[in-house]
């Protein structure tokens, strides 16, 4: 059985090279079918690759509209204490000293330090929030309770896991309480909205105890799992030595 369009390209062509000409366009047509089968799935990579590269521009532009809270050189410079991933065991945390000039205002001065957080040091491995995050919003309400509202990607990049999850907690939480007194409580919001969890482990339902003193007891119970994911795991901070870590280029 032969195919319609090449019997009809080939009436055209002598009796001796009819065969010759059929054979040629079978094998051709062959060849098209083929290189289609190869390169459709290629394409599809190449397509769903544009399509992430392009969200992550837009994610950029967002992040380039509505987080950064620009340092002015005016402001003191002060030794402020960042937490990130200690180098000597990522289990834990360990506060970095960075020297920043940071605004009196403790608004501007928490969007400060979380956005340096959120920026990270050059080491990616001592990371403890997702790069692409983007603050939102931050505000102080009059009882200490601070409101931090990140982009989806906080949820949706940071490692899904009880340790990661906490570990990026803390890092905010003892970071605000190290350079922000006025803040006593955090509350996690996703775009606006409550999160019922992080990355389907640390509740964010309610908040989170911003601790001067790493020996007090934390003001939130932990709750026990429940619907298959586990409840509020506001803890004794996790803390380690002070480390030398290079800021990542903003």
């Amino acid at each position: 059985m032969t195919d319609p369009l090449i019997d009809s390209l080939t009436e055209l062509a002598p009796g001796p090279a009819r065969e010759k000409w059929k054979f040629w366009l079978t094998a051709l047509l062959v060849f098209v079918v083929v290189g289609a089968a190869i390169t459709a799935p290629i394409l599809r990579r190449r397509m769903k690759r544009a399509a992430r590269l392009q969200q992550q521009t837009e994610e950029q532009a967002r992040r380039e509209l509505t987080q950064p809270v620009p340092m002015n050189p005016s402001d003191p410079r002060v030794k402020a204490k960042l937490f990130w991933l200690s180098d000597a065991d990522s289990s834990v945390l360990a506060p970095v000293t960075v020297e920043l000039p940071l605004s009196s205002d403790p608004v501007l001065r928490s969007k400060q330090v979380l956005n340096t957080l959120l920026a990270g040091p050059v080491d990616v491995e001592l990371r403890t929030l997702p790069p692409d995050a983007v603050l939102l919003a931050f505000y102080i309400l009059p009882d200490g309770t601070a409101i931090a509202d990140f982009s989806e990607a906080l949820a949706t990049s940071i490692p899904s896991g009880i340790a990661s999850e906490q570990l990026g907690v803390d890092s905010m939480t003892q970071t605000l309480a190290a350079n922000v007194k006025e803040v006593k409580r955090l509350k996690i919001l996703i775009h606006g909205q409550e999160a019922e969890t992080l990355a389907g482990h640390v509740d964010l339902t309610g908040t989170f105890a911003v601790l001067v003193n790493a020996s007090q007891a934390p003001t939130n119970p932990i709750a026990a799992p429940a619907a298959g994911r586990v409840g509020d795991l506001v803890g004794p901070p996790l803390t380690a030595g002070g480390s030398a870590v290079k800021l990542a280029p903003r």
